[in-house]
């Protein structure tokens, strides 16, 4: 499989392109949101927000509900109208016939997440050049993975092999001893990268913190969707039944699966953990009170990433034709700030390996080499 990272046109830090002042980052020193940064929009043109959601529903607990969840906070800083559209299908000619309709009602900005939407950006660029697109997890092509990005698009991607990294060397040092599974969505760069970084991090903690935490191949599975929740369960299951302790779940819908899973097993006395991925998963992992079987969650700032870009173009600097990477270096990614069920200690740990991604000092593989799949 092509790196898709050899493909990157621009490997910018985001505070460089957006102009919400030139040395303000957008996330705070801990690397969260800060919705105060930057300066007032004195005078804002008319801009209206518009959204495509990929497989599954704008509430799905992770990329859709991420994505929008910028959009609404945007809209609510902004004052702006926004809508989003979900499809009937997840192919190319589903996209492009709801990208038309936001663009006939007049919803000029539009952010689409998931690579899936790369052949329909390819061809709507061109079609709609009043239009302007944010494509997460993707960049436009014709089917060929030859990059082909007009001013009118922007493209931005994420190190979750960096992200994968950290929540993996949480959950070894957590656990302390035991047995670890992933289980992704498709088997696409973004997921495999997240489970490479993961696999690290466990090896890392092995490694240096003295945790013998376990990866055996035949726990580390692709569903092969984003969507089919049952099946999420039923892998979940068959892993926790072989012994399996915490679960690393990068897989949409499939990981909602998952989690319900470890939930019923939570309520009946068990021990077992999931690993979110995307956004902060612990709410949806309550089972309880507030007890939830998150453990931590291996994020990527998708809000922090629309919001952005709906930011730059009410600033008049929107970064089209750009490529743009979010990573530890300018808090694109990270762990949640605040993790319960993770001992002080660890989290200690971990924003010392962050700050180490950050130097420069730690580097994590974003290729397979003698990883699982």
């Amino acid at each position: 499989m092509k790196s898709w990272l050899g493909l990157f046109l621009v490997l910018a830090l985001i505070f460089a392109v957006i102009g919400c002042g030139a040395d303000e980052p957008v996330v705070d020193e801990n690397g969260v949101p800060d919705e105060e940064n930057g300066e007032p929009v004195d005078e804002v043109a008319e801009v209206r927000v518009g959204m495509v959601t990929d497989a599954g529903t704008i509430d799905d607990k992770s990329f859709n509900q991420g994505t929008w969840e910028g959009i609404q906070l945007a809209a609510r800083d902004f004052d702006l109208e926004t809508r989003y559209l979900q499809p009937g299908g997840t192919t190319e000619a589903d996209y492009i016939t709801e990208i038309g309709n936001l663009v006939d009602a007049e919803f000029l900005l539009i952010v689409c997440p998931g690579f899936k939407f790369e052949t329909a950006i390819y061809d709507v660029q061109t079609r709609y050049p009043h239009a302007k697109f944010v494509l997460i997890d993707g960049y436009p092509h014709a089917g060929d993975w030859e990059p082909v990005i007009n001013d009118n698009v922007v493209s931005i991607f994420f190190t979750e092999h960096e992200s994968g990294f950290l929540a993996g060397l949480a959950t070894a040092l957590q656990l302390g001893e035991g047995e670890v599974g992933f289980i992704g969505g498709m088997e696409i760069p973004p997921v495999q990268k997240f489970s490479w970084g993961f696999q690290q991090g466990v090896a890392y903690a092995n490694e240096n913190y003295g945790t013998s935490v376990a990866m055996q191949a035949e726990n580390f599975i692709y569903e092969g969707s984003f969507d089919n929740v049952a099946a999420g369960q039923q892998l979940a299951a068959a892993m926790y039944d072989k012994g399996v302790d915490a679960i690393f779940a990068a897989a949409g819908g499939v990981g909602i699966g998952a989690i319900n899973e470890a939930k019923a097993r939570a309520a009946a006395g068990e021990e077992v953990w999931i690993v979110g991925v995307d956004v902060d998963q612990y709410d949806e992992g309550i089972y309880e009170g507030n007890k939830s079987i998150i453990l931590t969650s291996a994020m990527k700032y998708i809000d922090v990433a629309a919001y952005d870009m709906i930011e730059a173009e009410l600033n008049g600097v929107f970064p089209g034709g750009q490529i743009l990477m979010f990573d530890a270096a300018n808090y694109g990614i990270g762990i949640p700030q605040e993790n319960p069920n993770l001992d002080a200690e660890v989290e200690s740990i971990v924003q010392e390996a962050f700050e180490a991604m950050q130097a420069g000092t730690l580097q994590v593989a974003e290729e397979q080499g003698d990883l699982i799949r």
